[in-house]
């Protein structure tokens, strides 16, 4: 059998005009400003070469076709379980392996509900309360990721009225990334991590468990509550993590891609925590994202809260798409800052899923999506 990986010697080459350091010194090359563009393979961690242009690569006047960033502000998505108890989250996007989903419930489920088709990321944008779960209660607030087990029985019961939830639906199990040579404490130390302890519930009344199998609901009608369990032991459990207790990996010198955020994992996809973190220092480093081009990723970012650095006129609760190839990178004005920031660390927490396959938009989102969202890289 061949080993395609030896083949991997032959480069990198280098031709023309170019720096020795990615996203640093490039500014001007021989007195001419240029623009870096990285193209990449396989989430930033593949091959990758880096071109440098003499216009910014995002400088487009017109697109004609399907493939296209959108821009959805997911304020105006309006899912059924905001006025109907007994609704549900409307979907954004899914493929094969995840759906990205909204959830602004406003009264307490008056049921329980188990997923048979996938582990469940809820992620919260907006909103207090409970997660009732099987295994004991786990208490939300702003900014924290619950991670829920497929197959474990589980209740929302928000306290507040204004709620608004990101909710990723994995088929494939969610798990915390390998950390390598940063050691199983980076980003966030594991005991981080909050566990349920067990609560019996034992009101004596008719209870429903809503099953969700192939996209399909069957409701289970119990005589008592089913959250009834006394203990538990084992390795499988829901559990919860703020943003705020994420911590990023950084340079001084050299701008690192967003894959070094990574907090969650699944088979198809990841989940990466953006929180603020200290600006480059060195003079020459580039001190927002680069232009890129991720050929087998698309990704999407969920703005939560902050200043976005590498944006323009974008809104918390916004909900980008950027398909796999689509070339993107800093607005205009960011641009223009980047080499003359003063503030000493961004301002932002944002989460971004990077899927291996196309993710496909619903087309139920009516005045939440914003088509001529690539207008925005226009220069006015």
């Amino acid at each position: 059998m061949v080993d395609k990986n030896r083949f991997l010697s032959v480069f990198p080459l280098i031709k023309g005009k170019t720096v020795r350091q990615a996203h640093a010194g490039f500014e001007k090359i021989d007195g001419v400003p240029t623009y870096e563009h990285e193209h990449g393979r396989q989430g930033f961690f593949g091959k990758v070469s880096h071109l440098y242009h003499l216009n910014p690569p995002t400088d487009f006047t017109k697109i004609d076709g399907p493939f296209k960033p959108y821009m959805i502000d997911s304020n105006k998505a309006v899912p059924t379980d905001k006025t109907d108890p007994w609704g549900s989250p409307i979907t954004i996007m899914e493929n094969s392996d995840l759906k990205i989903r909204i959830s602004m419930r406003t009264e307490p489920m008056p049921f329980y509900y188990k997923s048979t088709d996938s582990d469940d990321i809820w992620f919260v944008h907006r909103g207090k309360g409970v997660m009732e779960t099987i295994y004991g209660p786990l208490e939300f607030d702003r900014g924290d990721y619950i991670v829920i087990p497929r197959g474990t029985i589980y209740r929302l019961v928000p306290e507040t009225k204004d709620n608004h939830f990101l909710l990723i639906e994995s088929t494939e199990e969610i798990q915390i990334p390998d950390r390598g040579m940063l050691g199983p404490t980076a980003l966030f130390d594991p005991a981080m991590l909050v566990t349920p302890e067990p609560q019996p519930i034992e009101d004596n009344k008719e209870w429903v468990v809503r099953y969700k199998r192939q996209g399909q609901y069957t409701h289970y009608t119990h005589p008592h509550n089913p959250i009834d369990v006394i203990g538990w032991k084992g390795d499988v459990t829901p559990f919860k993590l703020s943003i705020k207790d994420f911590r990023p990996v950084n340079s001084h010198r050299y701008h690192l891609p967003p894959s070094v955020h990574t907090t969650w994992i699944s088979n198809g996809f990841v989940v990466c925590s953006f929180v603020p973190r200290p600006y480059e220092t060195s003079e020459d480093a580039l001190k927002i994202p680069f232009f890129h081009s991720n050929v087998e990723y698309d990704e999407v970012i969920f703005y939560h809260e902050g200043d976005f650095m590498s944006r323009d006129n974008v809104n918390e609760g916004y909900i980008s798409f950027h398909p796999g190839g689509f070339t993107h990178g800093p607005h205009p004005n960011a641009l223009k800052r980047m080499f003359k920031q003063d503030k000493p660390m961004t301002d932002e927490y944002a989460v971004m899923i990077d899927a291996r396959r196309p993710l496909n938009i619903s087309k139920e989102l009516g005045e939440a999506l914003i088509e001529d969202y690539w207008k925005s890289w226009q220069h006015k």
